[in-house]
């Protein structure tokens, strides 16, 4: 697709999802840093540019499916992150603090392909039930190490991420991933979205080099 048919989004009003106070009117520069050890499993820390710790993921050692919990720098739950089991494709529902009553789903992830190293996903918010269109949409390539979150079916972009390798990764253990956010798009909403995309990928293929 040419670049020029690709624009990027500035929602007004900002584009809560989460809450409003994970928007900004400028471009966030994200790092995800994945531990390289985890009793859990998929346990990362996201800094700004300056390296400031602003949300850190945690996994539920004992949880009797997959369950990552997105926390802010004091370790307060903002929102979780649980695996539907026994279903066809992997879905992953989202909900407000550490919940998982229907009550609180803020949104829904499910797969949509990973076929030949490419990745789709489709994302729906709690509202829209009927799911014939998706809000949000994932496409990328793990071949390619990277990923564009879209404004539902449409060309507009709201974030990247690509995976970082070199000398800083191989010697600290962990993999390191940039995320650029645009202005207005809420980041904990995007931060949650690459998340599932490591678990997702990571059960899929482990041996890819991608999100896992």
């Amino acid at each position: 697709m040419a670049a020029s048919s690709l624009s990027l989004v500035h929602p007004s009003p900002m584009m809560a999802v989460v809450g409003l106070q994970f928007c900004t009117p400028c471009v966030m520069a994200l790092t995800f840093s994945k531990k390289a050890f985890s009793f859990s499993g998929g346990d990362f820390i996201i800094s700004d540019a300056k390296g400031t710790v602003l949300m850190k993921v945690q996994g539920h050692v004992l949880s009797f499916s997959p369950c990552r919990v997105l926390c802010d720098a004091a370790g307060t739950p903002i929102i979780s992150m649980r695996i539907k089991p026994f279903s066809l494709h992997q879905r992953w529902n989202v909900y407000r603090g550490d919940w998982k009553d229907q009550r609180n789903l803020i949104f829904t992830v499910k797969e949509i392909c990973m076929l030949q190293r490419k990745t789709e996903l489709n994302v729906f918010l709690a509202r829209n039930t009927t799911e014939q269109h998706c809000d949000f949409k994932v496409k990328g390539s793990s071949f390619e190490k990277s990923w564009t979150l879209y404004l539902g079916n449409s060309n507009t972009i709201i974030a990247r991420a690509s995976r970082q390798s070199g000398i800083r990764s191989v010697f600290l253990g962990k993999d390191i991933f940039s995320v650029t956010v645009y202005p207005n798009v809420n980041y904990a909403f995007v931060v949650a979205i690459i998340v599932i995309l490591d678990e997702i990928m990571g059960k899929n293929d482990p041996a890819q080099l991608s999100f896992s």
